[in-house]
């Protein structure tokens, strides 16, 4: 069993401009997790959005916890708010922005687990 204290986690401005911190990912070597995602916590403050990019052959599940956004996968753009879970299939195009006066808070599930190499940034 692992147990992570949350309140400890370190975040960073990840490529596509998104404020994150990797909760779980089985390619960490100190946690040896048998898991076919990983797990992410993120946000964007107000007036923030994230660049244009894809995961080339992972998808990934937007769960929304606070504020509320426009995301864009490939032509479709729809508004997104707290308490609603997004599916994005592998390869879209996707972009997400903060359109309230609160931090858009969100998890991310990618499966397979997110990797640099499978992520492709647009300008």
């Amino acid at each position: 069993m692992l147990i992570r204290d949350l309140r400890d986690a370190r975040y960073f401005t990840a490529g596509d401009g998104t404020t994150l911190c990797e909760w779980l990912h089985p390619g960490r070597e100190e946690e040896c997790l048998q898991m076919g995602y990983s797990l992410a916590h993120a946000m964007l403050r107000p007036g923030e959005e994230s660049r244009p990019h894809r995961l080339r052959t992972s998808s990934e599940v937007f769960v929304i916890l606070a504020g509320e956004g426009m995301l864009t996968v490939d032509e479709e753009t729809a508004a997104v708010s707290a308490g609603q879970a997004v599916y994005v299939p592998p390869g879209a195009e996707q972009h997400l922005r903060n359109t309230g006066n609160e931090d858009l808070v969100f998890i991310c599930l990618v499966s397979p687990p997110w990797r640099a190499e499978d992520e492709e940034l647009f300008s």
